[in-house]
């Protein structure tokens, strides 16, 4: 069972996602960094939003009492997040398809098979069977 277990664990398919993934995350978080650090409060402040990654709109503001406390906490929709998130998303998956496509671009063709060898011809067969009849 432990040798099966090995042969799986090191089979190259499986090393090769494993290190996927880990340089997935790492993109993932490199692009989180770059939305959420300098593309949202650029954008936001083009469209004078402030940091757009978190802007909100606030369905019901909190409500405090008389020392300040929160009684009711805020209601709000998040949008900045979701445009951040959605940012993150387009620009990964472009990278992928990027990748993917320098891949298949350097990916040589593969050569086409060998033409079967080439077989008697209809005449020729006939007359073999011509002469095999005349014996």
């Amino acid at each position: 069972m432990l040798k099966e277990f090995k042969e799986f664990a090191f089979k190259g398919g499986l090393i090769d996602i494993a290190i996927g993934l880990v340089m997935a995350t790492a993109f993932g978080k490199i692009t989180s960094a770059f939305v959420d650090g300098i593309f949202m409060p650029i954008f936001g402040s083009i469209f004078q939003l402030g940091d757009l990654s978190t802007a909100k709109l606030v369905l019901s503001p909190a409500v405090l009492d008389a020392t300040g406390a929160v009684t009711t906490p805020e209601s709000a929709i998040l949008y900045g997040a979701l445009v951040g998130t959605v940012l993150n998303f387009i620009i990964v998956s472009f990278v992928m398809f990027m990748i993917i496509k320098a891949m298949n671009a350097a990916k040589k063709a593969e050569p086409a098979p060998a033409p079967a060898p080439a077989g008697p011809t209809q005449e020729e067969l006939l007359a073999e069977i011509r002469d095999l009849l005349k014996k």
